[in-house]
């Protein structure tokens, strides 16, 4: 499918959204998940920044470039469609985060982990609590969020290198429908992140853009 048809579709598909979430203006709220456990859920802070720049230039929909760092027990994530988290280290969560984390997923809610390096056992174990019942599957390259809008016929791009080990893109279902999407080994947010932080190539920083535009374009127009 070429990008001119794609992009006629992405505007017809952004008229059929469910208004599940409440949100302040026209466009789309998006938020970062602070989390505990000393894991640095704070750590490069310009990559969303960029990501929704990125998008808002090459997309006909319409991001908040202001966004929002929320708690992840907290009720203010039942207000954003999308939530992002990364970090290094360790998170923990209570009952009560858990029990907020599920619900949000299980009303609509889309949550995009990003790996940078470090964090998959204690996102795992998180995971595993939120939804005992499903496990997290490596999605096929042929998956419709390799393809949203720009495609990558061999899945996630390798953003930065830790293991020498190919990226990795884990999906979690519930009832049928993808609503947290995991990627390993591939770092897409050093990738978003300003040029001069880690010193990627313009042209692996145009495949993390384009890459999180998918992603971000997926959770946003889905019904």
């Amino acid at each position: 499918m070429n990008i001119a048809l794609k992009l006629l579709l992405l505007v017809l598909s952004a008229f059929f959204v469910l208004p599940v979430y409440s949100q302040q203006t026209g466009e789309f709220e998006i938020a970062r998940v602070k989390y505990r456990g000393g894991g640095d859920w704070y750590n490069d802070p310009s990559s969303l920044n960029n990501l929704i720049a990125f998008a808002n230039q090459n997309m006909p929909i319409s991001i908040d470039p202001n966004y929002k760092d929320i708690a992840l027990g907290s009720s203010e994530i039942h207000s954003y469609p999308f939530l992002f988290l990364t970090g290094h280290g360790t998170i923990t969560a209570n009952n009560t985060e858990v029990r907020n984390l599920r619900v949000y997923l299980e009303n609509g809610g889309f949550l995009y982990v990003d790996d940078d390096y470090g964090l998959d056992e204690h996102i795992r174990d998180v995971l595993n609590r939120v939804f005992p019942d499903e496990e997290l599957m490596e999605l096929p390259f042929n998956h419709p969020i390799y393809n949203q809008v720009f495609d990558f016929p061999s899945g996630l791009p390798k953003i930065h290198e830790h293991d020498n080990e190919n990226p990795r893109g884990y999906g979690l279902f519930r009832n049928g429908k993808l609503v947290v999407y995991y990627t390993y080994e591939s770092n897409l947010g050093d990738g978003w992140a300003d040029p001069e932080i880690h010193n990627n190539p313009a042209e692996v920083r145009e495949k993390a853009l384009k890459m999180g535009v998918n992603i971000l374009v997926y959770a946003l127009t889905r019904i």
